[in-house]
């Protein structure tokens, strides 16, 4: 036979206002990086800058247009801390995205480019055929 008490011992709280907000702001969090997923993965070399006249973006832009590779920029906003809360708080802008991972800021893909690792890097993303 069915016992009234039992069910009532295990119903549970109806969420609070902010179990609700808390879930919204993670959802919006998690909307954003997957678009910025999309977005970095739709060229193979992405550049996400807050401004392409910066001068940080011109040098970047200029070492992959030197080797060859035409990198897509996308310009953020002038608020870009949800994006920086996405990708760790040490990362600073540009930043650059190659096969639709992230390598990491300029002098991370200059560090890559004196160590000889970012050719083939470009190579295994498709950005170089030679």
């Amino acid at each position: 036979m069915f016992n009234q008490e039992k069910l009532m011992h295990f119903q549970v709280e109806q969420p609070s206002w902010s179990y609700y907000m808390m879930r919204r702001e993670r959802t919006m969090e998690e909307d954003q990086m997957e678009r910025i997923m999309r977005l970095a993965s739709q060229s193979a070399v992405v550049i996400f800058s807050i401004s392409s006249t910066s001068c940080m973006c011109h040098a970047m832009k200029s070492l992959f247009s030197g080797m060859g590779v035409n990198a897509m920029v996308y310009e953020l906003d002038q608020d870009s801390k949800p994006f920086m809360r996405l990708l760790g708080n040490s990362t600073t802008l540009p930043v650059v995205f190659i096969g639709g991972k992230l390598v990491g800021s300029m002098d991370r893909v200059l560090a890559f480019h004196i160590n000889g690792s970012l050719v083939p890097l470009l190579k295994d993303a498709g950005a170089l055929w030679l």
